[in-house]
C-alpha cells in the first residue's frame, strides 16, 4: 500500500470533495453545495482536511473551531479504503488541529442509522452524549 498524504483542502479540491461526499458519506446536509464547502474553506483554510491514496481522495473530515468548541463532521472514508487506518489518521489530524489551536474537547455528528459510523467513532475512543440532543432551525 502506498503512503498516505494528509493535507487541508484548497479551493481546487472542492468539486471533488463534493463528488466523494456522494459515494463515500452518509447522508447529506443543506450545506452540502458548493457555496457551503466554499465559505468553510475561505473562513478556515485547514477546516477541510482530506486523505489521499494513490493521488486519489480516499477520506475527509471537516475539523471546525469556533474559538470556543471542536466539532467534526464529514468524517467519510471511500469505500475500497475502508478499515485501512485512514479514518483514524484523518481523526489524529483533526484532533491534533484542535489542540494546537486549544482546544480541549471534540464532539462528532454521528447518524443515529449508520451503525458502522458508531463503531468506528467508538474505536477512536468517542461516545455518545446521552445528556444532550442537537435542536435544528433552517435558516434560509
Amino acid at each position: 500500500m502506498t503512503e498516505l498524504r494528509i493535507r487541508a483542502a484548497g479551493p481546487e479540491d472542492l468539486d471533488a470533495v463534493l463528488a466523494f461526499w456522494k459515494t463515500a458519506a452518509e447522508g447529506t446536509s443543506i450545506s452540502d453545495d458548493r457555496a457551503g464547502i466554499e465559505r468553510l474553506v475561505a473562513r478556515d483554510p485547514d477546516a477541510l482536511i482530506l486523505a489521499e491514496r494513490d493521488g486519489e481522495l480516499a477520506g475527509t473530515v471537516i475539523a471546525g473551531f469556533d474559538g470556543w468548541r471542536c466539532h467534526l463532521y464529514r468524517l467519510a472514508v471511500h469505500p475500497g479504503h475502508r478499515r485501512g487506518g485512514i479514518g483514524g489518521a484523518l481523526l489524529a489530524a483533526a484532533e491534533d488541529r484542535f489542540t494546537a489551536l486549544g482546544g480541549r474537547r471534540a464532539d462528532a455528528m454521528v447518524l443515529v442509522r449508520n451503525e458502522p459510523a458508531q463503531h468506528a467513532w467508538a474505536a477512536a475512543g468517542y461516545g455518545p452524549e446521552e445528556r444532550w440532543r442537537r435542536w435544528v432551525k433552517l435558516l434560509a
